[in-house]
């Protein structure tokens, strides 16, 4: 049986990261992933989504 070496390149860092086993993957460390979620927390990183209502839009859209 062919043990499969899949490799790829940590997001944060680029450094080449084995897949099967890794503890942070896709990431290469700890630290990497760390960073990744700090940079999530401060909301350097967003995903396009619908406009949500502010809570006065919200209660306008109710009274109607």
């Amino acid at each position: 049986m062919v043990e499969e070496k899949i490799e790829v390149y940590c997001p944060r860092c680029g450094k080449s990261v084995r897949w099967k086993g890794s503890l942070y993957r896709p990431f290469c460390s700890q630290r990497c992933k760390l960073i990744d979620l700090g940079r999530w927390i401060e909301e350097e990183y967003c995903l396009q989504g619908e406009q949500l209502l502010s809570d006065e839009e919200e209660g306008d859209s109710n009274a109607a």
